[in-house]
């Protein structure tokens, strides 16, 4: 059988991995040293013309039904992996066939929840990713994708000043439809229930877990927080017709947390004395792409929020309110941001993503000025952290030095669910 590469854009440089070898077996010189999370396939990371690739050993069918999810998902712009390529027709020397191969792209600077338990982390550390979940799935459901195996083991986080943002990384037993019931989204819920109090229970065992913590009351915050969420985002709202300001209140409170409103369903009774209204939300990220349009800073949706809030503390301090906006934030860019970064040296630039870097040096120079008792120059704050603290950072970019697959798995409330037919 010959080999077959599927991808939209193939790298030549594919045909040197040693697709005849089951992956399980590939030597360590192609591999790439990245912390794996748990899968119930083979996985490996390598390096390739420059960039890094995760490579999944599956059946074909399953492989180019992923690969094709995974496309429309991004071309959807939703959190997940960028699914790069799929190869099939593999054979050993000795003819016997191997399963088909899913290549995706490795998201830079993302983590399995598990590397994230192997530091030093706050107590509410697993609360948070399970913030960063629940949004996550909520925006899934929104645009009709039901995930059928939720846990934060298929999942990836970034920090996110301060807090994750949470990316999809295996859609096997995934369905995108034009919505999704009721019943359809609670199946979700419970899946993504049991899976993280197993994820849990498996590092308290280790552990990995704060003594403080416990993983059933945990998991069930993914539940409370999603419905909080889902119902803010699709509740209908009705008011009387002199309340016209709740319809401003309802979508500031929707781009508070970081959603925009596609459509606004605005109704009148047939007396005309009460409105309801309803907003159709299609998409988080509304301060990212402010921040992108006026800075060309391509960052995660809290991190925009931590860079805007100090744009606009810019634009306050030197008396340019009725400046464009435009112009204001690019002598920021250049006069704040750009010289932060650029104080950092070469070997440091793999500790932190920069804008994740920038919010840091901006919580240090708040700490810095609490000790001082006056405010602090964000030069004097990037000097300070990069001399004391930033050192001391793992390094975030590609390489932990610890492989979570050599962490115990103690226990297991339940066994992956089954594809539905």
């Amino acid at each position: 059988m010959a080999l077959q590469i599927t991808a939209a854009r193939p790298d030549p440089a594919l045909l040197d991995l040693p697709w005849s070898v089951p992956l399980e077996e590939w030597p360590e010189d192609v591999l790439a040293a990245l912390p794996r999370g748990i899968s119930r396939h083979v996985v490996r990371f390598v390096k390739l013309s420059g960039r890094v690739l995760a490579v999944k050993e599956i059946s074909e069918d399953l492989a180019r039904r992923e690969y094709n999810l995974l496309r429309l998902l991004t071309r959807l712009d939703q959190p997940c992996v960028e699914a790069f390529g799929v190869i099939s027709g593999r054979t050993t020397p000795d003819g016997e066939e191997l399963d088909a191969c899913l290549i995706t792209r490795h998201l830079q600077f993302s983590l399995p929840y598990r590397a994230l338990f192997s530091q030093t982390l706050r107590k509410d550390t697993a609360q948070r990713l399970i913030d960063a979940l629940a949004v996550l799935l909520v925006r899934l459901h929104l645009t009709g994708f039901w995930w059928g195996d939720v846990s934060l083991s298929n999942t990836l986080f970034r920090r996110d000043a301060g807090a994750f943002a949470a990316y999809l990384v295996d859609a096997e037993t995934g369905e995108l439809r034009d919505n999704l019931s009721d019943g359809q989204r609670e199946h979700d819920l419970e899946i993504a229930r049991v899976n993280i109090a197993g994820e849990l229970m498996d590092l308290s065992a280790g552990g990995f877990l704060p003594e403080s913590v416990d993983p059933v009351d945990t998991s069930q915050r993914i539940v409370d927080r999603y419905r909080d969420l889902w119902r803010e985002l699709t509740e209908l709202e009705r008011f009387e017709q002199g309340d016209r300001w709740r319809v401003d209140e309802r979508i500031r409170r929707l781009n508070g947390l970081g959603f925009d409103v596609d459509e606004l369903a605005i109704s009148t009774d047939i007396g005309g004395t009460q409105i309801q209204i309803q907003p159709k939300v299609v998409d988080a990220g509304h301060h990212s792409r402010r921040l992108l349009r006026l800075t060309g800073l391509d960052v995660e949706e809290n991190q925009a929020r931590r860079l805007l809030n100090d744009l606009d503390a810019y634009r306050a301090a030197t008396d340019r309110q009725g400046d464009d906006e435009e112009i204001v934030a690019h002598d920021w860019l250049s006069r704040v941001y750009e010289p932060v970064q650029r104080e950092v040296p070469r070997d440091l630039t793999h500790k932190l993503e920069p804008a994740e870097l920038f919010h840091e040096v901006l919580e240090h120079r708040w700490y810095m000025s609490e000790r001082a008792g006056h405010d602090v120059s964000i030069e004097a704050a990037i000097k300070d952290y990069v001399a004391h603290v930033l050192p001391g950072k793992p390094d975030e970019s590609a390489v932990l030095g610890v492989d979570t697959v050599e962490m115990p798995i103690i226990a297991r409330v339940s066994e992956p669910p089954r594809r539905r037919r």
